[in-house]
């Protein structure tokens, strides 16, 4: 799907200027080099700088030394490197680290870099995007939703806060690289489908940023809207959030998404979803205890797996001031995992990670709004 078709679909965005001037992280390759040349400038000098903006990190137009000195004036008249400004850092005991971002209109997100364990026992950094400022979906377990929508982000917002990440991992005694981002933090990306799109073209640019799409997951509440063009761009993998087996318990705790697209059709469309060889889909359950953690939920859930090319992520609920809601105790949890696994479907409990500065699933709110 072209770019031009998903702008269509897609609310308004920022401004993607910054004081009158361009800011080139909201320019793909094509974009930038037609920028450079109507600044009288040769197109292999996008690709120059595309390097030294991606690649490099570099903000500072006067160290990008192997472009003309008649480009760097002229891009220091016309253009900006603007990245979202860290106003608070919270590190967690487990390793988890929140940045509270600001925007260039003001506007407020959060990121977080989460650490676990690979197959071979190595560590392994994720970073969670977000793609909204707050979020329109309203789903009742989640912090984000309480703030209400205000706008969608620009891809140089939202592919700020992998550069901001960047910097801080190369700032810190034996930092590991950024290997896996998942866009799982605040907002629904399918409703931001243009600018998500082309955040993932730049973000597998082999010249740039250099993202495989096995390592990408863009997770959504289950829209009808880009569904099929996200896995027509092969850039990513898709993660759905799906809470619940059955139609009207999808209604109660995410009113909006279950009404816009319903659990019947939501399956019907990801069984048609294109995926890559021995890819398969996965699914978000959060379990909330005594709303959608009974033996009778787990055949229901176990009924819907059995029908449909996909493994199963189970996360505990993690609390929320003033939420009706708690997560479930450790046995029903393990008895809901052991179930679903004893029907031979690939189900795993995962463990929360920056709980104690709330960075875990549902717990981003911006304090623009809290």
């Amino acid at each position: 799907m072209s770019t031009d078709i998903a702008r269509r679909n897609s609310p308004p965005v920022a401004d993607k200027s910054v004081a009158g001037r361009v800011n080139l992280l909201d320019l793909t390759l094509d974009e930038l080099t037609r920028f450079i040349q109507e600044l009288g400038q040769p197109a292999f000098r996008a690709r120059q700088l595309w390097k030294w903006i991606w690649a490099k990190g570099e903000k500072d137009f006067s160290r990008m030394s192997d472009l003309a000195l008649s480009l760097r004036a002229a891009l220091e008249e016309s253009a900006c490197v603007s990245r979202p400004e860290v106003l608070v850092k919270q590190e967690s005991c487990d390793g988890t680290v929140k940045f509270l971002l600001r925007l260039a209109d003001g506007g407020t997100v959060e990121s977080v870099i989460i650490p676990s364990e690979s197959r071979q026992g190595k560590e392994r950094l994720t970073l969670c995007l977000s793609c909204q400022v707050g979020c329109g979906m309203g789903c009742t377990f989640c912090s984000t939703g309480g703030m209400g929508f205000t706008r969608n982000m620009t891809m140089g917002e939202i592919l700020g806060q992998v550069l901001v990440a960047g910097d801080y991992l190369r700032n810190i005694p034996g930092g590991q690289p950024l290997r896996n981002l998942v866009f799982m933090g605040m907002g629904e990306p399918l409703l931001n489908l243009s600018e998500v799109l082309r955040s993932l073209e730049t973000l597998n640019s082999a010249s740039g940023l250099s993202f495989s799409p096995r390592r990408i997951t863009v997770s959504t509440c289950g829209m009808r809207q880009g569904l099929k063009e996200l896995g027509e761009s092969g850039l990513c993998y898709l993660a759905v959030s799906l809470h619940a087996p059955n139609q009207a318990l999808r209604e109660k705790i995410m009113p909006k998404a279950a009404r816009g697209l319903p659990l019947d059709d939501l399956l019907t469309v990801l069984r048609n979803y294109p995926l890559r060889a021995r890819e398969r889909l996965t699914f978000e359950y959060l379990l909330l205890g005594g709303v959608n953690d009974s033996a009778a939920e787990a055949a229901e859930l176990a009924k819907i797996m059995s029908r449909i090319k996909g493994k199963l992520n189970l996360i505990l609920y993690n609390p929320v001031p003033g939420s009706p809601y708690k997560a479930p105790d450790t046995e029903t949890a393990q008895a809901f995992a052991h179930y679903l696994q004893n029907k031979n479907i690939t189900a795993t409990l995962r463990k929360s990670k920056g709980q104690d500065i709330m960075a875990a699933c549902g717990q981003l709110r911006s304090a623009e709004k809290s």
